[in-house]
């Protein structure tokens, strides 16, 4: 559930590790932010750094990095094979889950602006944070390069958007953008033509190839009026795409990068390439992902393929990457381990969702015990999960009902929803743990001076805030399953009506506790409007849960 952003800032030094490793050890010392690859070239004199975590850290990262990049980095002395005009040539950010791209610009420039007034280097915004459309491309705003600069910055239209319009020798300037995720992904083929793979890869990649008089392969290449190549497209867009031979493993391979993958997925490349291949008579065996991949962007490529299939898409997370992984053949070359390879995974602390990890019996061992968590909340969330997930199974055994073939896909909507209720009440359920942590870490505050006790009180305040909110994000949740309950009891197998009936008696039940952990951790709070404005609404929620609740009863005792 939380907000992650990647960032993979380009430091001027390929060549000497020493500076490099002060560089990237920055990174290390901010809680929160996962220091995924670095990747120095010694010809380019360019290292490439990816990091993983939520906004506020990354961005305090990148800067911690970009300081010390600016101490050691000197400017006036590099050479290197790749364009680059600053220490820190480029920063952008990416959104990876639960963020917009509007809200990752908003970091980007609140990023940029601090580097510009902090540590007087020339900041210009590209791509998506743009402030300026001619400022969009990256190659206008670094054309010249490092050379250039000082003439460049004389000149009213190059300004920067933040930091000094003076040359700063030494750190030269760095643009930072906002960017989409890019997926570097290789398609297997079963034969060992390179010529053969680059033709399926021009067939597709959004570039496409140069239109030639005649034979396609042979004929001359046609320019317009201005003497450059007229360039036939591909049909993915936002893709590129080139053939090539793996001698480790003896096949060809389509060597992709997906650079937005919100237009082109990995699973509609895929497809498409398997579409090519075959018009020339060459088999798709299998694919791997280079580098590490968003958790959706395997949650959608399940989901598609079910969809293919007819079945619904309403089962578990860990089904919908199964599916994914066995569709795209990512287990051909190399085991595809999600832990490894999807970055939500990745970012995982080892004791994350200790409670949902544990097995029914040791779950209530641990409730029984004389420790005080998991307490009435976490079991509320786990009870309001049992309920919608009895629903989501009625409506997953509609969707393959015989007879009900036609139906699948309004099923297959409804166990979706389901899902996706089920996964947040999930997560609910350690959640209210961890609130009741930071209520405690809060009260364990200094309380020496003035400072240390308002710190403490505050600290308290937010806490206790907290720990109201997540059991009424229950009680929120658990009403909104009563809807699909509802429709399962009244259109779904009528063989399973008394499950749905068990759901909603689970609902009822998560509902009313949750209720009971809003009031008990509202005793300390100091925030009235906030409190009054919350028990209201806790309270229409219970009283509207408790009439549907008989609502489906009696549909269910209707059917018995």
């Amino acid at each position: 559930m939380k907000k992650l952003i990647e960032c993979v800032p380009n430091f001027s030094e390929g060549r000497d590790m020493a500076i490099i490793n002060q560089i990237t050890a920055q990174i290390e010392t901010v809680d929160g932010v996962k220091l995924l690859d670095v990747d120095p070239g010694a010809a380019t004199n360019r290292t490439v750094v990816t990091m993983v975590g939520t906004p506020d850290e990354v961005i305090e990262a990148a800067f911690r990095a970009i300081k010390k990049a600016s101490e050691l980095i000197d400017m006036s002395k590099h050479s290197g094979a790749h364009p680059r005009f600053g220490a820190t040539d480029v920063c952008p950010l990416v959104p990876v889950a639960n963020i917009t791209m509007e809200e990752t610009v908003e970091y980007a420039r609140k990023l940029a602006k601090r580097i510009g007034e902090e540590l007087g280097i020339s900041i210009y915004c590209y791509e998506n944070a743009a402030l300026f459309e001619k400022r969009r491309n990256l190659a206008t705003v670094r054309a010249g390069e490092y050379e250039a600069l000082k003439e460049k910055l004389q000149k009213p239209e190059w300004k920067p958007d933040f930091g000094p319009a003076t040359f700063n020798a030494r750190s030269g300037a760095t643009a930072v953008g906002a960017r989409d995720f890019l997926v570097a992904y290789n398609i297997n083929l079963n034969t060992t033509s390179t010529r053969r793979a680059n033709a399926i890869a021009f067939d597709v990649r959004e570039r496409g190839r140069p239109l030639r008089e005649g034979n396609p392969v042979t004929g001359k290449v046609v320019l317009d009026e201005k003497g450059n190549k007229v360039w036939v497209p591909g049909t993915l867009k936002t893709v590129k795409a080139i053939g090539w031979f793996i001698e480790e493993f003896g096949v060809a391979q389509i060597s992709m990068n997906l650079t937005n993958i919100s237009v082109t997925s990995v699973h509609e490349a895929f497809d498409e390439v398997c579409r090519k291949a075959d018009a020339r008579g060459v088999r798709v065996t299998g694919s791997e992902l280079v580098g590490l991949i968003p958790l959706k962007a395997m949650l959608d490529a399940g989901r598609y393929f079910l969809k293919k299939q007819q079945r619904s898409v309403g089962v578990s997370e860990e089904e919908l990457i199964k599916i994914a992984v066995e569709s795209l053949g990512l287990n051909q070359l190399y085991k595809f381990e999600p832990g490894k390879k999807i970055i939500e995974y990745f970012l995982r602390e080892k004791d994350e969702q200790m409670l949902v990890k544990m097995n029914l019996r040791e779950f209530a061992n641990e409730t029984a015990s004389e420790s005080p968590a998991p307490g009435g909340g976490s079991i509320s969330a786990y009870t309001g999960a049992l309920g919608i997930s009895l629903a989501t199974m009625v409506a997953n055994l509609s969707s393959h009902k015989r007879g009900w073939d036609d139906r699948w896909d309004e099923f297959s909507n409804w166990a979706a929803k389901g899902q996706a209720i089920k996964d947040e009440l999930i997560w609910l359920v350690d959640e209210d743990t961890r609130a009741f942590n930071m209520i405690m870490d809060a009260f364990g505050l200094p309380k020496g001076n003035d400072a240390e006790k308002a710190a403490r009180a505050e600290a308290i305040q937010a806490a206790t805030k907290h720990a109201i909110q997540i059991p009424f994000r229950v009680m929120q949740r658990s009403y909104e399953s009563m809807e699909v309950i509802k429709a399962m009891a009244e259109i779904g197998n009528p063989n399973s009506v008394s499950d749905a009936g068990v759901g909603a008696l689970c609902a009822r039940t998560a509902v009313i506790g949750a209720h009971l952990n809003v009031k008990i951790n509202s005793k300390d709070l100091t925030d009235k409007a906030f409190l009054d404005d919350i028990l209201k609404q806790a309270v229409e929620i219970e009283e509207k849960t408790v009439a549907l609740e008989s609502e489906i009863l009696q549909i269910v005792e209707s059917k018995l």
